[in-house]
């Protein structure tokens, strides 16, 4: 039996980005009302793993840590390096 890893690599970004919307978004509430935070680090993680466009919609959607400039300008940076990481894995050798 054959490993489709495609189709393994397509799930695994789909989950990484829902889970970072989520995470970023409850990082949002615990803010609002002033719980328990999720720590910066983990939210960089979740986007350098993966989670990076989703990590950027919820920035967006939630108003979330867009005025710190590890975020404003680190997510982006961190989308950059992995979508020039896909380019180079898709170059013909």
């Amino acid at each position: 039996m054959e490993i489709d890893w495609h189709s393994m690599a397509a799930w695994y970004f789909a989950i990484i980005n829902a889970a970072s919307i989520i995470i970023y978004g409850w990082d949002k509430l615990c803010a609002i009302r002033k719980w328990w935070r999720v720590p910066e680090l983990t939210l960089l993680v979740i986007a350098a793993i993966g989670g990076s466009i989703g990590a950027l919609m919820a920035m967006r959607l939630f108003h979330h840590k867009t005025l710190h400039l590890k975020f404003k300008y680190g997510v982006p940076l961190i989308l950059a390096a992995q979508i020039a990481g896909l380019v180079y894995l898709h170059l013909p050798k």
